[in-house]
Protein backbone atom coordinates (compact mmCIF):
# COMPACT_ATOMS: atom_id res chain seq x y z
CA UNK A 1 0.00 0.00 0.00
CA UNK A 2 1.51 3.46 -0.54
CA UNK A 3 1.57 6.77 1.12
CA UNK A 4 -1.20 9.03 1.54
CA UNK A 5 0.18 12.55 1.01
CA UNK A 6 -1.10 15.99 1.78
CA UNK A 7 0.97 18.10 -1.09
CA UNK A 8 0.79 21.96 -0.91
CA UNK A 9 2.23 24.86 -2.39
CA UNK A 10 2.30 27.67 0.44
CA UNK A 11 3.59 30.81 0.93
CA UNK A 12 6.15 31.69 3.59
CA UNK A 13 3.54 33.21 5.87
CA UNK A 14 1.19 30.29 5.69
CA UNK A 15 -1.32 30.73 2.71
CA UNK A 16 -1.72 27.91 0.25
CA UNK A 17 -4.28 30.69 -1.61
CA UNK A 18 -4.15 34.17 -1.51
CA UNK A 19 -7.19 36.50 -1.04
CA UNK A 20 -10.40 36.64 -2.65
CA UNK A 21 -10.45 32.94 -4.16
CA UNK A 22 -13.33 32.60 -6.77
CA UNK A 23 -14.04 30.77 -9.67
CA UNK A 24 -12.00 33.33 -12.18
CA UNK A 25 -8.73 33.09 -10.13
CA UNK A 26 -8.46 29.63 -7.54
CA UNK A 27 -5.90 30.45 -6.04
CA UNK A 28 -7.06 34.20 -5.42
CA UNK A 29 -5.26 37.63 -6.62
CA UNK A 30 -1.77 36.20 -7.96
CA UNK A 31 -2.26 32.93 -6.29
CA UNK A 32 -1.14 31.66 -9.20
CA UNK A 33 2.37 32.58 -7.77
CA UNK A 34 2.73 29.40 -5.68
CA UNK A 35 2.99 27.16 -8.89
CA UNK A 36 5.90 28.93 -10.53
CA UNK A 37 8.04 26.26 -9.40
CA UNK A 38 6.68 23.63 -11.30
CA UNK A 39 6.60 25.19 -14.56
CA UNK A 40 9.70 27.22 -14.64
CA UNK A 41 11.75 25.39 -12.18
CA UNK A 42 13.74 22.07 -13.49
CA UNK A 43 14.08 20.88 -10.07
CA UNK A 44 10.29 21.56 -9.75
CA UNK A 45 9.77 20.16 -12.94
CA UNK A 46 11.30 16.58 -12.55
CA UNK A 47 9.67 16.55 -8.98
CA UNK A 48 6.08 16.67 -10.13
CA UNK A 49 7.44 13.78 -12.60
CA UNK A 50 8.60 11.56 -10.19
CA UNK A 51 5.69 11.82 -7.87
CA UNK A 52 3.02 11.67 -10.70
CA UNK A 53 5.07 8.47 -11.62
CA UNK A 54 4.46 7.13 -8.15
CA UNK A 55 1.17 7.95 -8.04
CA UNK A 56 -2.15 6.28 -8.20
CA UNK A 57 -5.14 8.35 -6.75
CA UNK A 58 -5.86 11.70 -5.83
CA UNK A 59 -8.45 13.24 -3.41
CA UNK A 60 -9.37 16.40 -3.60
CA UNK A 61 -12.26 18.54 -1.84
CA UNK A 62 -15.46 19.53 -3.53
CA UNK A 63 -14.39 23.44 -3.25
CA UNK A 64 -10.87 22.42 -4.95
CA UNK A 65 -12.58 20.94 -7.59
CA UNK A 66 -14.98 23.27 -8.17
CA UNK A 67 -12.40 25.84 -8.59
CA UNK A 68 -10.16 23.94 -10.55
CA UNK A 69 -11.69 21.67 -13.00
CA UNK A 70 -12.20 24.75 -15.65
CA UNK A 71 -8.35 24.25 -15.91
CA UNK A 72 -8.02 20.73 -15.25
CA UNK A 73 -10.60 19.13 -18.02
CA UNK A 74 -11.09 15.72 -18.49
CA UNK A 75 -8.12 14.76 -17.62
CA UNK A 76 -7.91 15.82 -13.53
CA UNK A 77 -4.77 17.72 -12.28
CA UNK A 78 -2.08 14.79 -13.53
CA UNK A 79 -2.96 16.18 -17.03
CA UNK A 80 -2.10 13.27 -19.41
CA UNK A 81 -1.39 10.50 -17.01
CA UNK A 82 -5.00 10.38 -16.00
CA UNK A 83 -4.50 9.45 -12.27
CA UNK A 84 -8.23 8.89 -10.88
CA UNK A 85 -9.88 11.75 -8.39
CA UNK A 86 -11.90 11.08 -5.46
CA UNK A 87 -14.17 14.01 -4.16
CA UNK A 88 -15.73 13.76 -1.00
CA UNK A 89 -18.89 15.54 -1.54
CA UNK A 90 -22.69 15.37 -0.61
CA UNK A 91 -23.76 15.97 -4.56
CA UNK A 92 -22.39 15.26 -7.77
CA UNK A 93 -22.57 18.54 -10.35
CA UNK A 94 -24.16 18.69 -13.43
CA UNK A 95 -21.35 19.55 -15.62
CA UNK A 96 -18.85 16.72 -14.59
CA UNK A 97 -16.51 16.08 -17.87
CA UNK A 98 -17.68 12.98 -19.88
CA UNK A 99 -15.20 10.81 -19.82
CA UNK A 100 -13.18 12.30 -17.06
CA UNK A 101 -10.71 10.83 -13.94
CA UNK A 102 -13.21 12.27 -11.55
CA UNK A 103 -15.73 9.75 -9.03
CA UNK A 104 -17.78 11.25 -6.38
CA UNK A 105 -17.87 9.84 -2.86
CA UNK A 106 -20.46 10.69 -0.50
CA UNK A 107 -18.09 11.13 2.71
CA UNK A 108 -14.16 11.27 3.69
CA UNK A 109 -13.58 8.03 4.66
CA UNK A 110 -15.25 6.10 1.94
CA UNK A 111 -13.26 8.87 -0.87
CA UNK A 112 -10.38 7.32 1.05
CA UNK A 113 -11.38 3.71 0.51
CA UNK A 114 -12.07 4.03 -2.96
CA UNK A 115 -8.67 5.77 -3.61
CA UNK A 116 -6.94 3.12 -1.82
CA UNK A 117 -8.62 0.63 -4.29
CA UNK A 118 -7.40 2.38 -7.23
CA UNK A 119 -4.24 2.56 -5.85
CA UNK A 120 -3.06 -0.40 -4.92
CA UNK A 121 0.75 0.07 -3.84
CA UNK A 122 0.72 3.50 -5.17
CA UNK A 123 0.45 6.38 -3.37
CA UNK A 124 -2.05 8.91 -3.09
CA UNK A 125 -1.90 12.93 -3.29
CA UNK A 126 -4.66 14.97 -1.15
CA UNK A 127 -5.62 18.13 -2.51
CA UNK A 128 -7.67 20.83 -0.13
CA UNK A 129 -7.08 22.51 2.90
CA UNK A 130 -10.61 20.42 4.29
CA UNK A 131 -9.57 17.42 2.98
CA UNK A 132 -6.58 17.42 4.52
CA UNK A 133 -7.66 18.20 8.04
CA UNK A 134 -10.33 15.97 8.17
CA UNK A 135 -7.68 12.87 7.18
CA UNK A 136 -5.22 14.18 9.49
CA UNK A 137 -7.65 14.26 12.20
CA UNK A 138 -8.51 11.00 11.61
CA UNK A 139 -4.34 9.49 11.27
CA UNK A 140 -4.83 9.21 7.94
CA UNK A 141 -2.27 10.94 6.30
CA UNK A 142 1.27 9.46 5.90
CA UNK A 143 3.27 12.12 5.16
CA UNK A 144 3.21 16.11 4.54
CA UNK A 145 4.94 17.80 1.10
CA UNK A 146 5.19 21.45 1.50
CA UNK A 147 6.62 23.28 -1.44
CA UNK A 148 7.38 26.46 0.35
CA UNK A 149 7.34 29.55 -2.05
CA UNK A 150 9.08 33.10 -1.10
CA UNK A 151 6.48 35.19 -1.51
CA UNK A 152 4.34 36.40 1.61
CA UNK A 153 0.32 37.04 0.65
CA UNK A 154 -0.71 38.45 4.17
CA UNK A 155 -4.04 36.67 3.90
CA UNK A 156 -5.76 34.58 2.11
CA UNK A 157 -6.40 30.52 2.91
CA UNK A 158 -4.33 29.07 5.16
CA UNK A 159 -2.86 25.62 5.12
CA UNK A 160 -3.66 24.59 8.57
CA UNK A 161 -6.61 26.22 9.58
CA UNK A 162 -8.16 24.94 13.04
CA UNK A 163 -6.46 22.92 14.87
CA UNK A 164 -5.85 19.18 15.10
CA UNK A 165 -7.27 17.14 17.81
CA UNK A 166 -3.57 16.46 19.53
CA UNK A 167 -0.35 17.11 18.43
CA UNK A 168 1.13 16.14 14.74
CA UNK A 169 5.03 14.82 15.28
CA UNK A 170 6.26 14.99 11.51
CA UNK A 171 10.00 14.00 10.78
CA UNK A 172 11.49 15.39 8.25
CA UNK A 173 12.94 12.89 5.39
CA UNK A 174 13.56 15.19 2.60
CA UNK A 175 14.79 18.63 1.87
CA UNK A 176 14.98 20.33 -1.87
CA UNK A 177 15.72 23.89 -2.60
CA UNK A 178 15.87 26.42 -5.93
CA UNK A 179 14.95 29.56 -6.38
CA UNK A 180 11.13 29.07 -6.56
CA UNK A 181 10.82 27.01 -3.63
CA UNK A 182 12.04 24.79 -0.80
CA UNK A 183 10.30 21.42 -0.90
CA UNK A 184 9.64 20.04 2.35
CA UNK A 185 8.82 16.49 2.68
CA UNK A 186 7.78 15.03 6.85
CA UNK A 187 6.59 11.44 7.21
CA UNK A 188 3.52 11.79 10.44
CA UNK A 189 5.25 9.88 13.47
CA UNK A 190 2.68 7.30 14.72
CA UNK A 191 3.23 6.88 18.25
CA UNK A 192 3.37 2.84 18.88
Amino acid sequence: MGNVIYDKSMSLDGFIAAANVRPEAGLGDEGERLHTWAFEDELGKELIEREIARLGAVICGRRTYDLSIPYWGADGPTGSARVPLFVPSHSVPDDVPEGGVYTFVDDIEPALARAREAAGDRNISVMGADVARQLLRAGLVDEISVHLVPVLFGSGVRMFEGPVAEHVTLELVDVAESAHATHLRYRVVRDG
